[in-house]
């Protein structure tokens, strides 16, 4: 059993969204729209639906393609704008769609050069509105391990707890043994966090943990506490808090590619 709560069981879901969303590609805006539905196709997180009515003109083309989907019949289109096409990205539901979906589009997400939440970028899915993250000044002492190494250790950092994920402990770069990262050029994405802009790897004597650090030098305005900050992924390493081992459960970010 993990030691944080896990989201809401909010499968199939489909709820109003208040925010403004926008989605472009090639440098133009393919819909504009307040009217957006959040749509959860896993417990994970939602999907945005969003009304035909709202989607620019010209940038959806049907490719004569029907899919017959457990939401409802969805015709298959291109997405095409700014010189840019992205063939079967878009499905239109028909008037046989549930939930209220009859009528709107669902983009494929990866299919976008971006995606805004009023005038923020948005990057890998909606913000879920189940899902808290916060990021809160601590000074818990932390210690990070790998086997007999002691990796980082610190009296003064921000702890992220985060719905569904094990606690993120940020150590300032002093408080942490830079003689054993190794730069790598994985970059990750989060919504809540934004885009990371470094990871490393932990060399421990002959063992090399790949990709098991990481740092957000501009994080999104809520997480502007992290900024500059390293952390380890908690299941690659032992951390310690306030001399209690945190529990190692396999972590679903890293899994996903993601942080």
């Amino acid at each position: 059993m993990h030691d944080y709560p896990d989201p809401a069981s909010v499968h199939d879901l489909v709820q109003a969204s208040p925010r403004r969303v926008r989605g472009e590609l090639g440098g133009v805006t393919v819909f504009d729209t307040r009217a957006a539905r959040y749509v959860w196709e896993t417990v994970k997180y939602p999907q945005y639906y969003v009304p035909l009515d709202d989607v620019s003109p010209g940038t959806l083309v049907d490719d004569d393609h029907l899919q017959h989907l457990r939401r409802g019949t969805a015709r298959l289109h291109t997405v095409t704008a700014g010189g840019q096409s992205r063939p079967g990205a878009a499905r239109v539901y028909g008037d046989d769609a549930r939930d209220g979906l009859a009528g709107t589009v669902r983009f494929d997400w990866d299919a976008l050069d971006a995606w805004y939440e009023e005038d923020e970028e948005v990057f890998v899915h909606p913000r879920n509105p189940y899902v808290r993250v916060d990021a809160l000044r601590s000074r818990a002492h932390v210690q990070v391990r790998h086997g007999d190494l002691l990796l980082a250790e610190s009296n003064s950092c921000v702890l992220v707890f985060e719905t569904g994920l094990p606690t993120r402990y940020y150590l300032d770069r002093a408080d942490v043994r830079a003689d054993h990262l190794i730069p790598t050029d994985t970059l990750t994405a989060c919504p809540y966090k934004g885009r990371t802009s470094q990871y490393w790897s932990v060399r421990a004597g002959d063992d090399v943990l790949e990709d098991a650090a990481w740092t957000y030098t501009f994080p999104t305005t809520a997480l502007a506490p992290i900024s500059g900050l390293i952390a380890f992924y908690n299941d690659l390493v032992e951390i310690t808090v306030d001399g209690v081992v945190a529990t190692r459960t396999d972590d679903l970010s890293r899994l996903r590619g993601t942080e």
